[in-house]
């Protein structure tokens, strides 16, 4: 017999809850930040630097700092205006108070405070307000701009989960300190996952902005170790593009580059071409990183090519009988940046990912052709060598259609039989359907026989995959491992990839925790990294934990995952202890390998996550692209870091 709980049939205005002030950002905080783990605890720290990077790029502030301290709080500096501390005519609070406390307050909604800024939603500091324990915030005020009465004075608020503590209160500086604006908190231990901050994360953020602020000054200090970094970028999105290829042979050495303003919105874009076979395009709206693109992405692309078939055909390296370079052949070994800086920037959501101003599409398209032509025209062996790599690539990727034809012919989808040896789940619910991508045919058979066959596919390979990063997309589909793989999933590659044409919400890379296994599983990531990215961004991709040793004492077994957990285990332990090391996962039966590694309830699975593109894209060439030397000097750099690490 099962119980439900009673509905009331009555639905009144007493039904109606209103959530006063800043409440609703505590009562749901993955609305406004995302989400509660390490990524949604940066993005505190990310929309203060936005209000920072704001006044840098209405040409306010060339300092920004961010400080992590070792007591757990995150202060953020910057030298442009201050907030203004006068009274708010609508709210009757201090502007200060109006920023800290209420949503949808600020200076970007049309008031003539920015022309162009990135936080566009006015919920920025007063989200972190309602997300910290405790927060502070000084103002040293302009003077030129706030008026001479706060010449020479510090204003200070302290508040608690999104509380005013304190009033605004302005006093006498002794020290003449510059003016600006400081804000510092603590996370809320009630909200967050860790509170513990990461300072690679927040380093390569800062980069980032360096980048798309040229000639600003970004400082990260942390108190906890001492650790500090420095970035500032007179080239700007020149210098970023650089960065990128520096481990790269260019063929046009000096990055194509132009800035210009239309219709009062800006457009800037660097490009410059390498010898690898990837793509690597980043695309941003007054600084907000558009992962998804937008119409400053679609007007980049169809300049690009339109501007290079016009060219080919011009200089007589494409024959009047060769058909047009495609969107794909101009775009292999491409590295570019498209920033845009708009006063009406139209986000899809506060996320911020999509650009959808439809007008920007012509500009950026105009922008760009016309510097891309210029340079071509200037420079014609740079031209040529550009061209001849795009002709190169197309007639690679024709060769690659035929194989993905073959591919998409005997899709489990179209032609309703599994590929090769996979044994699919019942579930046809892909939110429910989970795939497992197993190393070995042994481990596979295990696999099949301990799986909830419901909603657990298995499809074991045999051996290593092929290295993608060093060939182009004919030799890759040539392979029957990797065209299983797309076979299976459904989705496609690359262009034609659809994310709604996945039949596993879930597809899990398990290998055995040795060397060989980590060899494997990084094969595998770096054909979904270069393939598939849009899986790994929706959060489809999945890294298996098996134990790497199970350890019984009299009746009891344990399973430990590392040689740490092994060590630990011992500590206190009297008695005989065995000790079982698995090789892989062939030497688990099926009922270990479901307790420990497959059971929903029991296992552990780690979702990969690209925190840094441009540096993901980088470790990716490095690690898995032809040269050696990359691959030396990187484990030499790394060595101390690994000695002691569990594979």
């Amino acid at each position: 017999m099962t119980t439900e709980q009673a509905v009331p049939s009555s639905y009144t205005a007493e039904n109606i809850q209103v959530l006063e002030g800043l409440e609703a950002v505590r009562r749901r905080p993955g609305m406004y930040i995302g989400t509660t783990d390490k990524a949604g605890l940066h993005h505190l720290i990310k929309e203060l630097v936005d209000n920072a990077v704001d006044e840098a790029m209405a040409g306010f502030c060339d300092r920004i700092e961010v400080i992590i301290h070792a007591n757990g709080w995150c202060t953020v500096t910057d030298n442009g205006r201050g907030i203004p501390v006068d009274i708010q005519k609508q709210t009757g609070k201090t502007a200060v108070e109006t920023v800290m406390t209420v949503l949808h307050a600020g200076g970007k909604f049309g008031g003539g405070g920015y022309k162009v800024s990135g936080g566009l939603h006015g919920v920025g500091a007063s989200v972190v307000n309602a997300l910290s324990e405790e927060m502070w915030v000084e103002v040293v005020p302009d003077p030129d701009a706030q008026g001479r009465q706060h010449a020479g004075r510090i204003y200070r608020q302290q508040y608690a989960r999104g509380v005013p503590l304190t009033e605004l209160t302005g006093t006498r500086l002794a020290v003449d300190r510059g003016r600006g604006t400081t804000v510092s908190f603590r996370p809320d231990r009630e909200v967050f996952e860790s509170v513990d901050f990461d300072f690679k994360i927040e380093s390569e953020r800062l980069r980032q902005y360096a980048f798309l602020t040229k000639a600003v000054w970004f400082h990260l200090f942390d108190e906890r170790d001492g650790r500090e970094v420095n970035y500032y970028f007179e080239g700007g999105i020149k210098s970023f593009v650089r960065h990128v290829n520096r481990e790269r042979e260019a063929l046009n050495i000096e990055p194509i580059y132009v800035e210009r303003e239309v219709d009062g919105n800006v457009v800037e874009c660097a490009i410059q071409y390498n010898d690898g076979f990837s793509e690597a395009v980043f695309t941003f709206a007054n600084s907000i990183n558009t992962i998804d693109g937008g119409s400053h992405l679609t007007g980049f692309r169809t300049a690009l090519t339109r501007v290079l078939n016009d060219y080919a055909r011009k200089a007589k390296i494409l024959k009047d009988q060769d058909p047009n370079l495609s969107g794909d052949d101009v775009r292999e070994g491409l590295v570019a940046v498209v920033s845009v800086k708009l006063p009406e920037p139209q986000f899809e959501g506060q996320t911020k990912t999509r650009l959808g101003n439809p007008e920007v599409a012509a500009q950026v398209q105009s922008v760009v052709a016309d510097a891309l032509a210029d340079y071509l025209g200037m420079n014609p062996s740079d031209g040529r060598r550009i061209v001849e790599k795009c002709i190169t690539a197309s007639r690679a990727r024709e060769a690659a259609r035929k194989a993905k034809d073959l591919v998409h012919r005997k899709s489990a989808l179209e032609s309703g039989t599994l590929p090769g040896k996979l044994a699919d789940c019942s579930t046809r619910d892909p939110d429910e359907a989970e795939i497992f991508i197993v190393e070995g045919d042994s481990a596979g058979g295990s696999a099949k026989q301990g799986r909830d066959r419901r909603f657990q596919a298995i499809l074991p390979l045999r051996g290593k995959i092929l290295n993608v990063e060093k060939v182009r997309a004919d030799k890759m589909l040539g392979h029957e491992a990797i065209r299983l793989i797309i076979s299976a999933l459904g989705t496609g590659i690359r262009e034609t990839f659809d994310v709604a044409k996945l039949r596993y919400g879930k597809v899990i890379l398990m290998t055995d925790a040795d060397v060989d296994g980590a060899h494997i599983r990084t094969l595998l990531l770096t054909f979904f990294f270069r393939n598939m990215p849009d899986l790994i961004e929706a959060g489809h991709l999945y890294i298996a934990q098996p134990p790497l040793y199970r350890v019984a004492q009299g009746k009891n077994a344990t399973y430990l995952y590392s040689d740490a957990e092994l060590d630990e285990f011992r500590k206190g332990k009297r008695g005989n202890i065995s000790v079982q090391r698995f090789k892989g996962l062939g030497e688990m039966n099926a009922e270990q390998l479901w307790e420990t590694t497959m059971h929903p309830e029991k296992r552990t699975l780690l979702r990969v996550h690209v925190e840094d593109q441009p540096q993901a894209d980088l470790i990716f060439y490095e690690l898995m692209g032809d040269e050696v030397a990359h691959r030396r000097r990187f484990i030499q750099a790394h060595a101390t870091q690994v000695k002691n690490l569990d594979i």
